[in-house]
């Protein structure tokens, strides 16, 4: 699995983008190279209604998509850094309001929601709904209202001056805009797995996520599944369903602490998943460029190496933080963002907050500043709960911008 078309799938699988992919030297690929009158282009070769790309890159997409363009407006009223089930709720009622409104992610839509296959415990979709579809359609709606999406395209960096100044933001691609209100809702980084040679193959065989794109490709394949969430659980059940034999590697001593029940139910019961409880991955061993055997430990000491094809680690994630200043923002211990409530110590806020009044619900100790989500100290990691929190913040907003003077 080449690295760079490795992320290409797994952009337009997360983007709810239907396609096809043919193999390099297969006899589909090659017919459709002679109908373009392509000689040994450079892969991948790309091909839509509006074109075609060779050598494609994500960032070649998005820029033959129209999507690479800078924000509209220097300053906002409401300025949303992270596109997932939070982020994108907030900017479909605050929108529908009537604020300015940017949404900014480094990533695709739908944060760790869009890897997930199907989610069939969201309320009001019996039957499921995946979780790129649902980013997907969740981004049209905002757009719809006049939210105005950058994509692929985070915030480094931010300036937290006094309360009743705008928020200042940096953009990856070196743009700036300012906003009344912000909200964080920028989820979780997979936490990275302390291995030698995880680094050196990722890309190539080893791969965080729950490679929702490479499930057809690992069809009749021996894959390896590391983590207990789930994402974890979607993961297994997608690369069965695909017929590729899996082997599930779980830290814990039983699923249930984790992972909803209807999942494990379903892994259970397939003869293509192996599940190994109290076990840790322990060695990757390499043939050639890519990963070619995994050895991995229970507790009892007891070592067992195998052949595989692809490794997956969805071992959980640590709080996308990096932006925002900690003197301003406070975290608990494993940084996630303290919010309302949990910043009062016995009646009393903390020494950086300025204004008379309390923190209101789900604002951080930075006046003007809200958290949804993952990203959130004692959020629920659920999706239903990340919409509800992000459609909260939406009212929040005009309480601040009250504040403010705003008037909208």
């Amino acid at each position: 699995m080449d690295a760079e078309h490795y992320r290409v799938r797994d952009f337009l699988t997360r983007t709810a983008q239907p396609y096809e992919w043919h193999e390099a030297g297969s006899a589909e690929a090659d017919a459709l190279l002679q109908s373009l009158g392509l000689v040994d282009p450079t892969l991948p070769v790309f091909v839509d209604v509006e074109g075609t790309l060779t050598g494609a890159t994500v960032e070649k997409i998005m820029v033959a998509w129209d999507g690479r363009h800078p924000p509209k407006q220097a300053h906002y009223d409401f300025v949303v850094i992270g596109a997932g089930p939070a982020g994108l709720a907030a900017a479909v009622y605050a929108a529908s309001d009537g604020l300015s409104t940017l949404v900014c992610d480094r990533d695709v839509p739908g944060g760790q929601a869009s890897y997930a296959t199907r989610i069939e415990n969201f309320f009001g979709f019996p039957e499921g709904i995946g979780g790129a579809e649902l980013a997907r359609l969740a981004g049209r709606q905002a757009e719809k209202f006049g939210a105005e999406l950058q994509l692929m395209r985070g915030v480094k960096g931010s300036k937290l001056k006094a309360h009743e100044e705008p928020v200042e933001l940096m953009l990856d691609d070196g743009s700036e805009v300012t906003a009344s209100v912000v909200l964080a809702a920028t989820g979780m980084d997979w936490r990275r797995l302390e291995l030698d040679g995880v680094d050196e193959l990722l890309g190539h065989g080893v791969y965080y996520g729950a490679g929702r794109s490479e499930a057809a490709q690992c069809a009749g394949q021996s894959v390896v599944v590391v983590g207990a969430g789930n994402s974890a659980g979607q993961a297994v059940l997608n690369f069965a369903s695909k017929m590729a034999r899996v082997t599930m590697l779980v830290r814990g001593d039983r699923l249930e602490k984790t992972m909803s029940a209807y999942l494990i139910q379903r892994i259970r019961q397939s003869p293509l998943i192996d599940v190994h409880l109290e076990t840790q991955l322990t060695e990757l061993h390499a043939q050639g460029d890519e990963a070619g055997a995994v050895t991995f430990t229970d507790a009892a000491g007891k070592a067992e190496t195998r052949p595989i094809d692809g490794v997956f680690l969805c071992i959980g994630g640590r709080p996308h933080t990096d932006w925002c200043p900690r003197e301003h923002v406070l975290t608990d211990s494993a940084g996630y963002i303290l919010t309302g409530p949990d910043l009062v110590t016995a009646g009393i806020p903390p020494d950086c907050w300025t204004l008379d009044r309390h923190p209101l619900p789900l604002e951080t100790s930075r006046v003007g500043l809200f958290a949804a989500g993952d990203v959130r100290h004692g959020s629920t990691k659920r999706v239903a709960a990340a919409v509800g929190e992000g459609s909260m913040v939406s009212a929040l907003v005009f309480t601040r911008l009250a504040e403010l003077g705003v008037t909208v």
